[in-house]
């Protein structure tokens, strides 16, 4: 009984792949953290810092970790990942649409 480690859809990487995807992260996350400890900065750079640094995570979490990317084998995993982010934007957004359609109404 052999095991088969190269199954379909199944992309692994390699060593160099976990180690620049591991160093990036912890950029990202030392970036803005120096920012907030170190002060002196406003709170619209500061939120933007946050906001641009989380979403650079984000794709280096996806690229490096996960392994998504436009080859065929990834195709439907990135289908998934594109429906449940619309999932959420349509929930988040729909959520903050009906609690300002109510707080309007009941200032009325």
């Amino acid at each position: 009984m052999s095991h088969d480690h190269n199954s379909a859809g199944a992309a692994h990487g390699n060593f160099k792949q976990y180690t620049v995807g591991f160093i990036l992260s912890i950029i990202l996350t030392i970036i803005p953290f120096g920012m907030v400890m170190a002060g002196g900065f406003g709170r619209g750079i500061l939120i933007t810092v946050i906001a641009i640094t989380a979403v650079a995570q984000i794709l280096v979490q996806l690229i490096y970790f996960l392994h998504m990317n436009s080859s065929s084998e990834q195709r439907w995993n990135v289908i998934a990942f594109v429906y449940t982010i619309l999932t959420i934007a349509i929930l988040l957004v729909g959520s903050v649409w009906i609690m300002n359609y109510l707080h309007y109404n009941m200032m009325i």
